[in-house]
């Protein structure tokens, strides 16, 4: 997608730069964003990759795995920096049965987007995570064997071993079409 602007009364010409920006911890959310690779065209794809200074772009797909009930760090710091751009964000979590989980990880992230910056949408999916996260629920039940929250976090932890998948992969590029058709 090139996007050109001409207005009638010049002849400037602007054409949009995007940038596909992530953090991955087991690798979920950079087999998300290798799907929104696939919707830019490669002529307007500036940057691919985790955050670094330095990324100009004027429409940014920010992505990030959840950590403790929020994006990473340097996704934090990039979000926090952005001003005067537009931004589609999406994000992972091992949680992935509830709307409302998504809502309240949303509400969190926009808090750290300043108020210059236009946010297109987001997308949210369930994503797999790492066997310590297992370990640590079972060591929980030998202590509490018939606690339904840890019950319900082990089936959970099931569920979300074959996330993101094909049909996670297909809605993404969707929603990545929708981003960018709203320019």
């Amino acid at each position: 997608l090139i996007l050109v602007v001409v207005s009638s009364n010049s002849k400037e010409v602007s054409i949009m730069k995007i940038a596909i920006v992530f953090s991955s911890n087991t690798g979920n959310t950079e087999y998300l964003a290798q799907g929104i690779k696939e919707v830019v065209q490669k002529n307007d794809l500036v940057y691919f990759g985790k955050f670094q200074e330095g990324i100009d772009a004027d429409l940014y797909f920010v992505g990030s795995w959840t950590d403790k009930g929020c994006c990473s760090e340097e996704i934090k710091s990039l979000l926090s920096s952005l001003k005067d751009k537009k931004i589609a964000y999406f994000q992972t979590a091992g949680f992935g049965g509830s709307q409302a989980y998504f809502k309240r990880l949303l509400d969190t992230v926009m808090k750290l987007i300043d108020s210059s910056n236009e946010f297109l949408g987001s997308y949210f999916c369930q994503g797999r995570m790492p066997d310590s996260v297992k370990n640590r629920y079972l060591m929980m039940l030998e202590k509490n064997p018939n606690d339904e929250r840890i019950l319900a976090s082990l089936d959970n932890f099931e569920k979300a071993k074959s996330h993101p998948d094909f049909d996670d992969l297909k809605r993404i590029k969707e929603w990545a079409h929708s981003m960018i058709d709203t320019l």
